[in-house]
């Protein structure tokens, strides 16, 4: 059996899609099945020519300044960052799989800045979403698997700032959990 490292993954970005609008800054936190932190890996990017903020988004990031100007220190090209990201995804001990919450948007980013600037993904199209595991095991509606909704037993005490990172290892730690109940009731 393939071994394989969950990738809680975040991103930051100035509008809903990639292309006309730029990902600010990413971050990862490899997790194996056993929830322990293996490496993370995190970037600010400079925003895609032609591309153009959103002015919603740009909306929300007036009421974070902090967590905005966070995506704005010591930002990488793309084609600099992505190649370093795959490379890094490959180093990892098993096959990674995407995690985020919702995976839908941040994949969307991650995968698209990949097969652009890094010519692949190591993902291939795994993507796991949080929300979706959380409506299985809590057998709630989607729209109602939310952080909110979650036992306190999944969450820990962490804040979600906004920094790609910060929130990527925040989620990771969420899904964590989540993984080991699912596993554990599989057993009883």
């Amino acid at each position: 059996m393939t071994t394989e490292i969950y990738v809680s993954t975040d991103i930051e970005a100035d509008g809903p899609i990639p292309g006309p609008h730029s990902m600010l800054s990413f971050g990862s936190a490899a997790f194996d099945a056993n929830g322990r932190l293996l490496s993370t890996f995190a970037a600010n990017l400079e925003l895609l020519e032609g591309a153009a903020s959103s002015p919603a988004t740009m909306e929300f990031w007036k009421t974070n300044p902090a967590a905005w100007n966070a995506t704005r220190v010591d930002c990488q090209a793309p084609s600099i960052a992505m190649p370093a990201y795959s490379a890094w995804l490959k180093t990892l001990p098993g096959k990674p799989v995407f995690v985020g919450y919702p995976a839908a948007f941040d994949f969307m980013f991650v995968y698209w800045y990949l097969m652009c600037f890094a010519g692949e993904s190591p993902f291939s199209h795994s993507a796991l979403d949080i929300k979706t595991f959380a409506m299985a095991m809590l057998r709630l509606p989607y729209r109602h698997s939310t952080k909110r909704n979650m036992p306190c037993r999944w969450k820990e005490d962490l804040t979600h700032t906004h920094v790609a990172l910060d929130d990527a290892i925040e989620q990771g730690r969420i899904f964590c959990k989540m993984l080991a109940e699912n596993r554990s009731a599989g057993d009883g």
